[in-house]
């Protein structure tokens, strides 16, 4: 199984999608025996009719792979990171999970990225220049499993603009579910084609065993292992609960369609919970009702983030799945990042589907936000209403943050998230 990070969506993007790097899960470590450009060839046209059959789709044109060394793969990494993770996106990122927590402050979130993917890449699709590459000493054993996968985002890049898709701006939480359906999709496809006398969609047991495999493995890389919690699940969290969502999709009323387009999940609550997505339900779209200098940078949270946050709070065992069956309640939000003299400061508005999910957030979450707050630093949870809907406002910043004497609100964007 494969896993692809995009350093363009970092934070709980981290492994979300833009550049495309597919990331083995799988793990398989023999000697790597050295892949050619006319194996892989032979390999990506053996599969085509098998990914096509499972997919349910067929490529408009045939695709094309190239074998590229790891030495270039990493220097790609490199320059993907420096184009699309530019200084002030990077510190706005960094400095909203820091201030929660998420992530130590020594940490080189950078360099991790780097290593992160130089551990576990074998080989990618890059909707650029609609190739497939391979790794030159991808081992064998999991070379076919690997193209399977990027065969299916080859396939989905014939139908939909990829590229568009990654290089969302401004809700990352939106990202994450359209990278969840794409990755979702390229995972069960992936395993279908390994075992083609087996129903995936019929046979649970069979899921369920290889999504235990795949945390296990994933668990078992060095890198990996050691990185933090919101790393870890944004990376693995696109092909499990994409899948997840996948199968339910296949067990509804539009098994006979994909859910491309319009019908793309627009929030990770959706993926999450396949029913809210079923009964219409949509995100509250809200946005800051001023402008303001010094905003370092804004975005979306989402339920998935909301999980990491709670679960670390709570302690919560680093193997313990995050898709938990209690939902908090989550109806939209939206942060933002303030550069200041004395540190950086965090404005962060949730907004709830009822006051129940409201006061439990109160009592659980948001209480236990108090052990994040920094020495010199002032922390603030206040309940309120946004629109009709109950709400809540986080705020943690400086003791002396100008900020404090008129915190920025926020209003209810006309119409619901499409």
């Amino acid at each position: 199984m494969v896993s692809r990070l995009r350093a363009h969506a970092l934070s709980r993007r981290v492994a979300a999608a833009a550049l495309g790097l597919l990331l083995l899960a799988t793990a398989c470590r023999g000697r790597p025996p050295g892949q050619t450009e006319e194996t892989v060839a032979r390999l990506v046209d053996s599969l085509v009719p098998a990914v096509e059959k499972f997919a349910s789709l067929r490529f408009r044109t045939p695709p094309r792979s190239a074998v590229r060394s790891r030495d270039q793969v990493r220097a790609y990494v490199l320059a993907k990171l420096d184009q699309e993770f530019s200084a002030d996106k990077a510190k706005g990122m960094e400095a909203s999970y820091r201030l929660l927590g998420l992530l130590p402050d020594t940490l080189d979130l950078r360099a991790l990225l780097l290593d992160l993917f130089t551990e576990q890449i074998v080989g990618y699709y890059e909707p650029d220049s609609s190739q497939l590459f391979v790794v030159a000493t991808a081992d064998e054993t999991v070379l076919k499993a690997v193209v399977a996968h990027e065969l299916v985002h080859a396939l989905q890049h014939q139908y939909l603009a990829l590229d568009s898709i990654m290089e969302q701006v401004g809700d990352n939480d939106r990202l994450l579910a359209a990278q969840s359906i794409l990755e979702g999709q390229a995972t069960l496809v992936g395993l279908q084609v390994m075992v083609p006398d087996q129903n995936l969609y019929a046979m649970p047991e069979l899921w369920e065993a290889s999504r235990e495999r795949i945390r296990e493995q994933q668990a078992a890389m060095p890198v990996f292992s050691k990185a933090p919690r919101i790393l870890r699940e944004s990376i693995i969290f696109p092909y499990l609960a994409g899948a997840d969502f996948i199968r339910a999709w296949e067990g509804s009323e539009l098994r006979d369609t994909v859910p491309f387009g319009v019908r793309m999940p627009v929030s990770t609550e959706q993926i999450i919970n396949p029913h809210r997505y079923f009964q219409g339900d949509q995100p509250l779209p809200i946005r800051f009702t001023a402008q303001e200098p010094r905003v370092l940078y804004e975005d979306t949270m989402g339920e998935f983030d909301l999980r990491i946050l709670a679960a670390d709070l709570a302690a919560l065992p680093v193997s313990a799945e995050i898709a938990t069956p209690l939902s908090p309640g989550w109806g939209g939000d939206r942060f933002r990042v303030y550069d200041t003299p004395a540190g950086t400061a965090l404005v962060w508005y949730l907004v709830w589907d009822d006051q129940v999910s409201r006061t439990r957030f109160h009592g659980t979450t948001g209480q236990r936000l108090e052990s994040r707050r920094r020495l010199g630093y002032r922390l603030e949870v206040s309940q309120l209403t946004v629109g009709d809907r109950p709400a809540s406002r986080v705020v943690m910043a400086p003791d002396g943050w100008l900020g404090w004497k008129q915190v920025s609100g926020v209003e209810v964007v006309a119409g619901p998230a499409q």
